[in-house]
């Protein structure tokens, strides 16, 4: 075999990695998830360390539901460098979608912190404390794992894990607000379903041979039952202090009105709606389309079956099964259909009022219509989105696509007009990579308007960016483009 394809080291040259590179980042955009992930994959194997890689893939995995595989990626990003925000970030959106609003919390603050200017964190925060404040009266809350046995004192490295995640948030996260005095009665309002892990963690903390001894990692008994016991007490503060004990107690009154004698049925319904999104969206991640696809229409034949007082947000249900559906759709290539169910899912979003539902089948709309070639169809639905996006991520992404459509349309000063808003949008949250294809956009943009000077300005930002970020592949690119535009230079 020849070695011609390998550096003095022995490896494959940086340039394939950054090319592996930019491919999962354009598949990403197209919305190709697991194609995407294919080519972060073989990147990482190339550079098993590199945390903007993790990142990449995380979000992949984000998308597609799979939030355990998210947070691992995002994780391994802050191996070496646990400052870096971008991990930060998507370990606190990973435990958001997992459910573990508090943790998500946490790391939110945490980034915050770190990059002020960033306004993702801003909204993380907010939204965590939106969705604890919207579980503490719910049934359907997260449940610690330690329960009324000593499952955690097993030597099984999983089980210790948890725990120990438990105590080191804790830790760090030192509550600088006061303790206000709380009854007994008030702490069992508040814990609800929790109050008896903390009555049992207190009786274990009282046995003097257990807490004296270790879990496997090495940790004292004594300091994880009593971090399980300050996360609790943290918990109660925090819930106590967003929405008062009277709160709680109407909100559930209201529930209990509103619940049939059969109470159990809701947590059956949700349980059965939780198992099903996820088998849908293993069989989509899987490769699997047909079969994401089967799953999906029978599950969407059970919840049409449900009356609304069993299931009260039954439409909003319907919708994302309807995106689900059309998801599946656009991977067995079925673009007519796919649509169909991504108009459904806008329809159903309308009548519910629901923002964040609308911006979803906006997005999927405008990514059929880009990916047939009907890029006015495209723009026509992604203008629509604009003022429903809040995330400057996503924004400069939209803004960024949009205005690609437009140069496929060759309205170039449209193209511009949305070029020059990616740029901005990038450079609010000091993301060097769509920085740099926001000035790439604007630079074709003014190429095709004639204006050589100012296309050579943007390729050289864009050629800065690249060179930031090592990327070789988008330099090569960038440099030939630049290149080009310099020969029409006036003389």
């Amino acid at each position: 075999m020849s070695d011609a394809g390998l550096d003095q080291d022995g490896q494959k040259p940086k340039g394939v990695f950054s090319t592996l590179m930019a491919d999962g980042d354009w598949m990403y955009t197209k919305g190709e998830y697991k194609k995407a992930i294919q080519s972060y994959t073989t990147a990482l194997t190339l550079k098993p360390n590199d945390k903007t890689c993790y990142v990449g893939r995380s979000k992949c995995y984000l998308k597609m539901g799979q939030s355990e595989n998210a947070l691992k990626d995002a994780e391994a990003s802050l191996k070496e460098d646990k400052s870096f925000f971008e991990g930060l970030y998507q370990k606190a959106e990973a435990l958001y979608y997992m459910g573990e609003f508090e943790f998500g919390l946490v790391f939110y603050h945490r980034g915050q912190k770190l990059r002020p200017q960033i306004q993702e964190f801003r909204l993380g925060i907010q939204k965590a404390q939106e969705a604890i404040e919207n579980s503490v009266a719910s049934s359907f809350s997260v449940k610690l794992e330690i329960k009324g046995d000593l499952s955690f004192l097993q030597k099984d490295e999983e089980r210790a894990q948890p725990i120990a995640a438990i105590l080191n948030l804790t830790t760090e996260k030192k509550l600088q607000t006061k303790k206000t005095p709380k009854s007994e009665k008030t702490t069992k309002q508040l814990l609800g379903e929790f109050y008896s892990d903390k009555k049992y963690l207190e009786t274990l903390l009282k046995d003097e041979d257990l807490v004296k001894g270790k879990t496997k990692s090495g940790e004292r008994l004594q300091d994880v039952i009593q971090g399980c016991l300050t996360y609790l007490d943290s918990c109660t503060e925090f819930w106590n202090q967003e929405r008062p004990i009277g709160a709680h107690k109407k909100e559930r009154k209201v529930k209990q009105n509103n619940c049939t004698k059969g109470h159990s049925a809701p947590s059956e319904t949700v349980q059965f709606l939780l198992k099903s999104l996820d088998g849908i969206d293993a069989e989509l991640t899987s490769g699997n389309a047909e079969g994401s696809l089967m799953k999906a229409e029978e599950v969407m034949k059970v919840v049409q079956g449900w009356s609304e007082k069993e299931v009260p947000n039954k439409k909003e249900v319907i919708g994302s099964l309807h995106s689900c559906i059309g998801n599946a759709l656009i991977d067995l290539g079925d673009m007519d259909k796919a649509l169909e169910h991504h108009q459904k899912d806008l329809e159903l979003a309308k009548q519910c009022k629901l923002p964040d539902a609308m911006s979803r089948a906006l997005d999927n709309i405008g990514r059929v219509y880009a990916q047939i070639g009907q890029f006015a169809q495209a723009i026509e639905f992604w203008e629509i989105k604009v003022p429903l996006v809040c995330g400057g991520l996503e924004k400069t992404w939209l803004f960024h696509e949009i205005g690609r459509c437009y140069l496929e349309l060759n309205r170039h000063e449209e193209a511009r007009a949305y070029g020059v808003r990616s740029v901005a949008a990038a450079d609010e949250i000091a993301d060097e990579k769509w920085q740099m294809n926001g000035h790439v956009l604007v630079a074709q943009a003014e190429l095709k308007l004639g204006n050589v000077g100012s296309g050579v300005f943007h390729f050289e930002r864009a050629l800065t960016q690249a060179r930031l970020q090592e990327d070789d592949s988008a330099m090569n690119v960038i440099q030939k483009a630049l290149d080009e535009a310099k020969q029409h230079l006036p003389q």
